[in-house]
């Protein structure tokens, strides 16, 4: 199954917030950022991994989520 287009704007996004501190999120401006990326912080909203619908901190879920998209991107990145 490929990823939508949806989907890598959300693993985008996710891939911005900082996986080293519980205490730094993201915000993400209705008015100047790209209409998919505003649309990825609501679905990762609506989905539970972030505490607010333009962005706010990851909850749990979204940490792990962030981990396992690094992992993927290191696979990947490796030849």
């Amino acid at each position: 199954m490929p990823f939508s287009v949806d989907h890598l704007a959300e693993l985008n996004l996710l891939g911005q917030f900082p996986s080293t501190s519980t205490q730094e999120g993201l915000k993400v401006h209705a008015h100047s950022a790209a209409p998919e990326t505003v649309r990825a912080a609501e679905n990762l909203y609506s989905k539970g991994l972030i505490s607010q619908r333009d962005g706010g901190y990851l909850t749990p879920l979204g940490a792990e989520a962030v981990e396992l998209t690094q992992k993927l991107q290191s696979i990947l990145g490796n030849p």
